[in-house]
């Protein structure tokens, strides 16, 4: 498992082969896909997530695209499009945004087709 302490701001692509945590500040998408993604209280992040699963303790604004399920705690405030399998939004939590689960088949292709794009395949 990764983890991107509080003292650090990563500001561009940030891709993970593994478990990652974050604990500081993202501003760019993150790329998980096949792993789980924790947004820790601390962490601030504002651009899309794509991962297997995805839990909010933190800050998110954007895009959140998870195969299996979106996790949003007490302690989360989120701000776009949830895309999942399965959402859970616990009391306390602050959602802003819509849920489309009925598109998580097209949001993974075309998340796909981007990152496909990005490294010029």
């Amino acid at each position: 498992m990764s983890t991107i302490g509080e003292t650090i701001c990563v500001r561009g692509e940030l891709r993970a082969f593994e478990d990652l945590t974050v604990k500081g500040r993202i501003e760019g998408p993150v790329w998980c896909e096949q792993w789980a993604v924790t947004v820790a209280p601390s962490a601030d992040v504002t651009g899309d997530i794509v991962a297997r699963e995805i839990i909010v303790f933190g800050r998110v604004a954007g895009q959140l695209v998870a195969a299996e399920v979106v996790d949003v705690r007490a302690t989360a405030a989120i701000t776009g499009r949830v895309v999942s399998k399965r959402l859970i939004v616990n009391e306390g939590a602050q959602f802003n945004g819509r849920a489309e689960p009925q598109h998580l088949e097209a949001a993974l292709r075309v998340a796909r087709f981007q990152q496909n794009k990005k490294n010029g395949g």
